[in-house]
């Protein structure tokens, strides 16, 4: 029997769908049993761009030298102590006298009660070892009325005292005895000179500069704490 061309022909099955082609993994493969991990190397990265040269350093300027100073405020000193003022100098707008040693309570006693010169703001020293007025023994002055500032300075040779001034400005009572205690200059006519930071035992002046810090005072340290210096 011939086909009949309507007859219906038999379903064509689907084509097999093609498996989808695997993309790369970032993930290792399996390590075998008993291998350790192998840890991909991290990315180099890039290197630092080399930034611009630093500028050099602007040199430092030498301080300024003191100036002579022969102004009013120091003709009004010289016509009153003559060569008792052996020096004046004008160092960053700060006026400076060295004066005699001996003289220093009565030019201390003028500059308070005649120049007003009120509030003695400090007095300390400076060591010069090798000079033969070892000492700069500095007062530095205010004056409330005025607002002005003046130094008095003298010179002091090893074991020579220099007048205390503790009856003029009071604040010199704990002053002289830190001068004391730190370079071991004696101030007569101090009320009650003696030691203020360290205890009275202590050997040596710190803030000489033949005291030898790092050695400190040994046998102190041993005698009173029990233990050895650290230093």
């Amino acid at each position: 029997m011939a086909n009949d061309p309507e007859e219906k022909q038999p379903p064509v099955p689907p084509a097999a769908e093609k498996p989808a082609a695997k993309t790369p993994s970032a993930t290792p493969p399996a390590q075998a049993a008993g291998e350790t991990p192998v840890k991909p190397a991290a990315p180099a990265s890039p290197p630092a761009a080399a930034g611009p040269p630093k500028p050099a350093a602007p040199p430092k300027e030498a301080p300024p030298k003191p100036e002579p100073l022969d102004n009013e405020l120091v003709k009004r000193y010289r016509a009153r102590f003559g060569e008792a003022i052996r020096e004046a100098t004008l160092d960053r707008k700060q006026a400076i006298l060295v004066v005699a040693r001996e003289h220093l309570v009565e030019i201390a006693q003028y500059s308070s009660d005649d120049e007003q010169f009120n509030f003695l703001t400090d007095l300390t020293a400076v060591d010069w070892p090798k000079r033969e007025k070892r000492f700069d023994v500095v007062l530095n002055l205010y004056s409330f009325p005025k607002n002005e500032r003046l130094r008095l300075k003298v010179h002091a040779a090893e074991g020579e005292p220099v007048p205390s001034v503790a009856g003029v400005w009071a604040s010199a009572d704990w002053l002289e005895r830190e001068a004391f205690d730190m370079f071991g200059i004696g101030f007569e006519g101090h009320p009650g000179l003696k030691r203020i930071l360290l205890p009275d035992e202590w050997q040596g002046h710190p803030l000489r500069k033949d005291y030898d810090i790092l050695t400190q005072d040994t046998a102190w340290v041993r005698e009173n704490l029990g233990i050895e210096s650290g230093q």
